[in-house]
């Protein structure tokens, strides 16, 4: 379970809040999608949520455990892929996943069998011994995405993981994260692909400038918006609703 309380942080050289007074909870065995445009507070959500940024104001707990008090704690309870996939170039893959593998002390039967069934899903698994400076920016990208699944975390928190992914990479993806789902495991995720966000997610999030301006399922946000529409409608619509609603 995922769960922030009165979120805020802001950057010193903007007058407005990158996140403002976020109140949000995520359930165990859910999907939950990130939207926002451009400079909403998606990443700084995130990176906030894992522990990359300290809020100005406000807790976030992770499986009931305060990131900020105890954060080795809390790391051990998620996976995070974040928006940008630059690892340790000289390293070959094979040596960065097994050194994420020993960070989370995860034995080396288990390590295997994962690195094993996840690099043959992503197609990747020929060129684990080749340095991840001559990676493309996709291969990095599911590099990352095996390494955060090492110690089968119970919240997996990604930041717009589709990007840089060819068709069948996004679709495994998919996969994996409604696998987890019915495993009883939590999905967060930010993205700007609706359709993705329209299929997959139990429920939504949509942040604009900072403020969360809906939470729940797609149907409950049509209802709200009094319109059978198509979730990029609709999120649009709402998000120029809110633009004109500001002074």
């Amino acid at each position: 379970m995922l769960e922030f309380s009165g979120i805020s942080k802001s950057y010193a050289k903007s007058p407005v809040k990158a996140v403002d007074g976020l109140e949000l909870r995520v359930a165990d065995g859910e999907i939950f999608g990130f939207l926002g445009p451009n400079g909403a507070g998606k990443t700084t959500t995130i990176k906030l949520l894992t522990g990359v940024l300290r809020p100005d104001a406000g807790r976030m707990d992770i499986d009931g455990i305060d990131i900020a008090a105890e954060p080795l704690r809390a790391k051990r309870r998620f996976g995070y892929v974040s928006d940008n996939p630059e690892l340790f170039a000289r390293l070959k893959a094979y040596e960065y996943l097994n050194f994420v593998a020993d960070v989370f002390g995860v034995s080396s039967l288990d390590r295997q069998q994962r690195i094993d069934h996840y690099a043959g899903l992503f197609e990747i698994k020929d060129v684990l011994h080749g340095s991840i400076g001559s990676f493309s920016h996709g291969m990095k990208q599911k590099l990352l995405v095996i390494a955060s699944l090492l110690h089968d975390p119970a919240n997996w928190i990604l930041d717009e993981p589709m990007v840089g992914l060819d068709p069948k990479s996004a679709f495994a993806l998919k996969e994996i994260m409604r696998q987890r789902s019915r495993d009883g495991k939590l999905v967060f995720f930010s993205t700007h692909v609706m359709e993705v966000a329209e299929k997959l997610c139990d429920r939504i999030g949509i942040i604009n400038k900072g403020r969360l301006i809906f939470s729940g399922s797609v149907a409950e946000l049509r209802a709200a918006q009094g319109a059978d529409s198509s979730l990029e409608k609709l999120f649009l619509e709402l998000v120029d609703d809110e633009a004109e609603a500001q002074p």
